[in-house]
């Protein structure tokens, strides 16, 4: 019973934070970017939190209690070369442009038509992500609380509305700064308790050589499958609106330049953490990695703290979480906001904007809601997210920022062919193409039709 009140007031606090955050919200930038004036210590904390959440420790840890490394390529690992793509290729040229979302990019390269479907494509992209978030609150709150599992979702649903909605940017920064430091130290914490009961050359040797293996098999099929893991999150989250809102929100290009290279060594670094505590698991609880791997961390820490420890954990996991949905709903409902509902209200104030983003958040949320209770896991919705970025936004992003004149054409067949071909190897399998890979592969060649075509009727834009 205590430690249900602690997670409460933990939780309280966490709302009260972003409610706090709140107050520095005057317009629709400080709601979207926190009026771009976040310092490089805030910059860093929000980048690194954007991918830290279920997926890394819930869903990863039982990912490579299966598979080994090889089955954590594609996150947390895809998380590092994310970050470093985007610091080397994207950060300054974002900066500059002056945005708020992929979409207004796509209308000043293209035209509206282009900007409306890609910004579709990009908000449907989040659905999963935000669903996977609020799954794992919701099965933190029925190891803690033992309520049913819906209820959790719902629980969790409500908190992160809430300050998403009074707090935005804001919101979403100051608590990732908060949390990011807490879960560091819960994340030691239960390693140093794991450590002081089997020495780690004991977990070595107890260990299977899959949880060390970094290169695949030699042959085409999983060397394509190796391919596809380290581009899913690596390049998937190039066209993230929740990435280009957290790099926007830093108070100067050379402070978003910076953020992005610290927070990726940062991630390698935590993100490595519950991987190692994962081994542990294996030689000290083998049941519950067999039987209920996604629920691993606060399993551990109800077994292995004392009540402080499990205060501090789990209610820093919550958060966490929590920070991760929050930023993931505001990325979709800014899009929604912006470039579908925004372009045909009559009154453009910015004031009408403000509160087209809030009522955007509460749309995300009640679908994101919807769509984790359908039963998919953690990792599988994450991942799901992910790929729909990358064959559908990436190529025509590279091609809006890279090229002078780009194709209008072979964007729009670029969006298309890279989706379908997506949606069709998903349900017809092909037995060495991953699906994610055959979709960015139809997405380049989408583009170079389009293009050439283009160039054939002196139509290119």
């Amino acid at each position: 019973m205590l430690l249900q009140i602690f997670i409460l007031v933990y939780l309280l606090s966490t709302i009260a934070i972003g409610y706090w955050a709140s107050k520095k919200v005057k317009n629709s930038q400080d709601f979207a970017l926190a009026g771009r004036n976040l310092p490089l210590s805030v910059s860093v904390a929000c980048l690194f939190a954007t991918w830290f959440g279920s997926e890394v420790l819930m869903g990863s840890p039982a990912v490579y209690a299966k598979e080994g490394l090889l089955g954590v390529i594609e996150e947390p690992l895809g998380g590092v070369l994310a970050l470093l793509v985007i610091g080397f290729f994207f950060t300054r040229k974002l900066y500059r442009a002056n945005l708020l979302t992929f979409g207004d990019l796509f209308e000043r390269k293209y035209n509206f038509k282009v900007a409306f479907i890609s910004s579709l494509l990009m908000m449907g992209s989040y659905f999963g992500w935000v669903a996977a978030q609020l799954v794992a609150i919701g099965e933190v709150l029925e190891v803690i609380t033992h309520i049913p599992l819906f209820w959790g979702i719902l629980i969790g649903s409500c908190i992160v509305l809430f300050y998403t909605f009074i707090g935005g940017m804001w919101a979403v920064s100051v608590t990732d700064f908060v949390q990011s430091f807490v879960i560091i130290a819960g994340l030691v914490v239960i390693l140093w308790s794991l450590a002081s009961k089997v020495p780690f050359e004991t977990v070595l040797q107890q260990s299977e050589t899959k949880y060390f293996e970094i290169l695949p098999k030699n042959n085409l099929k999983d060397i394509l499958w190796y391919i596809t893991a380290w581009m899913t999150l690596g390049l998937g989250s190039i066209p993230s609106q929740d990435v280009l809102q957290r790099v926007l929100s830093a108070k100067s290009e050379k402070v978003a330049v910076k953020a992005s290279f610290i927070s990726a060594g940062v991630y390698l670094i935590i993100t490595a953490i519950p991987l190692v505590i994962t081994l542990y698991a294996r030689v000290l609880y083998p049941e519950q990695i067999k039987n209920h791997a996604e629920t691993l961390m606060p399993y551990l820490v109800l077994q292995t703290g004392n009540i402080w420890i499990q205060v501090l954990f789990l209610g820093a996991l919550l958060s966490a979480i929590l920070s991760t949905a929050s930023g993931a709903i505001l990325a979709p409902a800014t899009v929604l906001a912006e470039n579908i509902f925004y372009p045909f209200v009559k009154e453009h104030r910015d004031k009408v904007l403000l509160r087209l983003l809030r009522i955007s958040v509460v749309i995300i949320t009640i679908v994101s809601f919807l769509l984790a209770n359908s039963g998919e896991s953690i990792f599988e919705l994450a991942s799901l997210a992910a790929s729909s970025g990358l064959v559908s936004l990436v190529v025509p992003i590279w091609a809006a920022l890279y090229l002078n004149k780009p194709s209008k054409t072979g964007t729009v067949l670029s969006m298309i062919l890279g989706f379908c071909t997506w949606i069709y190897l998903i349900n017809f399998p092909h037995s060495v193409i991953p699906d994610s890979l055959g979709g960015f592969l139809m997405s380049i060649v989408g583009m170079l039709i389009g293009s050439i075509w283009d160039k054939k009727n002196k139509t290119t834009v």
